[in-house]
């Protein structure tokens, strides 16, 4: 299954990366858009008068600028190379100190990873055999047709060792469970995206099983996962559980071979509150498409009101892990005893839905002082982009001054930069998921300020974090699987590490460099680095700066769509 050393090295020198006197060359490694600025750069060697760009009819070119950067990180001196306009649809070669490599000029450069990315959804299916995915088919396994109520979860009409359905879903990362908490703020990052590109969205194929229906696949893949949600809520009270888990995480083997038994644990009321504001999106999104799901609107607005209810009623039940007995659970926690941001979230999107005052009084109360990028611990920003879709809205205003606030400080200081973008110029850009919650996210925030002011000044800054994204950064990876010439190829992610085929799931976006290295003590190699924005290990091993998760792939999903839709 893994590369030999030799293999690496051999491929290595054959695209330029490790080749001359060190010097390397980061660009974006997917593609621009013809009017997109062309910028690479370049470590620790001046390439003035040394870097060639041929064109595709074989021209010789110059760059047009070179700025020296010194990173306020490591101290290392780069090179920021303006290529100048090259906007002629090709590949171009970029060639210095021995080394080449080619940059892509494309109509639609993000199409593919855009598409890959929303396609991933369906590769992790649970439940269900997996039967269009080529070499990564597998049979259907974790049916969970039978899932017991743990003691923490029991309520008198369900008591301890209850046996409930709850099928379907996604797997939730390099695990084998299902997070409502995660779940919920997937669907709603993706919903976004879905609510500003509804044309686009309209007509993306994505190969998957529903692909022949009249809903487009981004809500079907949505539906896939809605389905696992409803059964989440106790239909007797509308709480919902906060997971669907086993004990222990599983080793790193295929689902088939997966054997413990499975739980529904304890209601909270961050779950039940994501829940709500999630079933009350679907319920609008999906009116349109009654054909394919007859009666679902009706019953999730049922559900999302009952759901904020139960929140209203019990406003503070924190899930603690560490209280859970008979069994033990240690799978992850996803715990938030801050649910301001939950309520405000779900009441912005009820009254979205109904209309109805007790939903604005709510929203008005738990109404955020700034705008900061969507986690799934911090989904203030989801409930601002309910208001942001019409200007007319009660809190269009108050959103629309704090999301420009937010993107005029994310873009201070690019030109001097030293990749040349908003993400990755201090310390703290890095961390854990930093190149969802940090950089796609952000981006997609820069996507939402230059669709309200329609001035196109903040789609520039958006299209560079995806050059960072994709090439243009300290380590030279795209991280993004499947896509560019330097890819993860060992992410912390059971099937691909259990599976008979040596690349991993394509379209899955890594957690990215992450100084606090948790897993340090564990991890198979050390990292290569202790730079912050150098922080990241290629190794199936590494959960803290390898690992892929449903969370980070939903932003990866709405920025590059977005940018897709762009064209």
């Amino acid at each position: 299954m893994r590369k030999t050393l030799l293999t690496i090295a051999l491929a290595s020198i054959a695209l330029g990366m490790e080749a001359g006197d060190g010097v390397q060359i980061r660009r974006n490694q997917v593609g621009m858009y013809p009017q997109q600025e062309k910028v690479v750069v370049v470590e620790g060697t001046n390439p003035k008068g040394k870097l060639r760009v041929t064109t595709p009819d074989g021209r010789q070119l110059k760059p047009r600028q070179v700025r020296k950067a010194v990173s306020p990180i490591s101290g290392k001196t780069r090179y920021v190379v303006t290529l100048g306009d090259l906007t002629a649809p090709g590949k171009y070669q970029l060639s210095m100190a021995g080394q080449q490599c080619q940059l892509t000029v494309a109509e639609r450069p993000y199409h593919d990873i855009a598409t890959g990315a929303l396609r991933l959804f369906y590769l992790i299916r649970s439940g269900v055999a997996i039967d269009m995915g080529g070499a990564y088919n597998r049979p259907a396994a974790h049916l969970d047709t039978r899932v017991l109520v743990h003691p923490s979860a029991a309520s008198p009409l369900r008591p301890a060792g209850t046996v409930i359905s709850s099928p379907l879903g996604w797997y939730d990362a390099g695990d084998y469970n299902k997070y409502v908490v995660n779940s919920a703020f997937s669907i709603g990052l993706m919903f976004a995206a879905y609510d500003q590109q509804q044309d686009y969205f309209a007509r993306l194929n994505t190969n998957i099983p529903e692909s022949r229906n009249l809903t487009p696949d981004l809500l079907d893949e949505m539906m896939f996962n809605l389905q696992w949600l409803q059964t989440m809520q106790d239909p007797y009270d509308g709480g919902v559980y906060h997971k669907l888990t086993t004990p222990n995480f599983e080793g790193f083997v295929m689902p088939v071979d997966c054997h413990q038994p499975r739980y529904v644990v304890a209601k909270s009321t961050a779950a039940t509150l994501d829940f709500a504001a999630v079933m009350a999106d679907a319920a609008r999104l999906f009116e349109p498409f009654q054909q394919d799901y007859p009666g679902f609107s009706a019953q999730a607005v049922a559900q999302a009101e009952r759901a904020y209810q139960w929140a209203k009623e019990h406003p503070a039940v924190y899930y603690h892990q560490s209280e859970l007995k008979d069994p033990v659970v240690t799978t992850g926690a996803y715990d938030d005893e801050n649910t301001g941001d939950e309520f405000f979230w779900a009441a912005s999107a009820l009254y979205r839905l109904t209309g109805r005052q007790c939903y604005l009084d709510d929203a008005r109360k738990h109404q955020p002082a700034q705008f900061t990028t969507p986690s799934w611990g911090g989904v203030a920003s989801l409930g601002a982009m309910e208001w942001l879709t019409d200007s007319q809205s009660a809190l269009y205003a108050p959103m629309k001054q704090q999301l420009l606030a937010y993107c005029e400080a994310a873009v201070k200081g690019v030109d001097t930069s030293s990749f040349q973008s908003p993400f990755g110029n201090k310390a703290t850009d890095f961390g854990w998921g930093c190149l969802s919650e940090k950089l796609c996210c952000q981006a997609m925030l820069l996507l939402y300020a230059d669709r309200l002011t329609g001035t196109r000044q903040y789609r520039r800054y958006a299209l560079q974090n995806a050059d960072y994204l994709l090439g243009r950064n300290a380590t030279g990876y795209c991280y993004v699987t499947g896509f560019g010439d330097k890819s993860p190829m060992h992410p912390h992610h059971r099937p691909s590490e259990a599976d008979a085929v040596e690349a991993p799931f394509p379209g899955m976006l890594v957690g990215g460099p992450n100084p606090g290295q948790q897993d340090k003590a564990t991890i198979n190699q050390p990292y290569p680095s202790d730079y912050a924005d150098e922080s990241y290990l290629d190794d199936m091993s590494s959960y803290a700066s390898n690992e892929i998760a449903i969370n980070w792939n939903a932003s990866l999903v709405a920025y590059l769509c977005w940018l897709d839709a762009l064209q």
